[in-house]
């Protein structure tokens, strides 16, 4: 067992991390697992999820918004981005699928992007290939495509 002096400690510590960037339930995790006994995170993280400071949904929705902002990636790279912080696949799918037009919108976006980037320095093909290898829908793809 641990003290209420423990806990305060050890949560404050937590929460700064948190705060400094929004984390996941897994980040929180990895980074203390190894200085913070195992029952005593597990109860800084509950209470943290309760009082709403670590809330996984939230967390999607505000990277997904990030990514928007700032990158061209296809639906499947913000998969795969949000699965690598360790967050449910069963959370990223229902986000995804909940948010399914705008994410086309911002997925076709990011094609027309990545086109105009590319489209000095590679042909057609090539540009189709790369886009292929980075998880966009071959239609989506060729829309685009015969545009230029």
């Amino acid at each position: 067992m641990y003290t209420i002096e423990e806990f305060d400690k050890e949560k404050t510590r937590v929460l700064k991390y948190i705060l400094y960037k929004k984390r996941s339930e897994q980040e929180v995790r990895s980074k203390f697992s190894k200085t913070i006994e195992d029952n005593l995170l597990e109860d800084i993280i509950q209470y943290l999820k309760d009082a709403k400071y670590i809330d996984d949904k939230e967390y999607i929705e505000k990277t997904v918004n990030n990514f928007i902002a700032l990158k061209n990636l296809s639906i499947k790279e913000i998969q795969y981005k949000l699965i690598s912080k360790g967050l449910k696949k069963e959370d990223i799918e229902e986000y995804i699928y909940n948010n399914k037009e705008d994410l086309e919108v911002f997925e076709n976006k990011s094609i027309s992007n990545i086109i105009y980037k590319k489209s000095n320095t590679m042909d057609k093909e090539e540009i189709k290939q790369y886009l292929l290898k980075k998880g966009y829908e071959l239609e989506n793809i060729t829309l685009n495509l015969e545009s230029i």
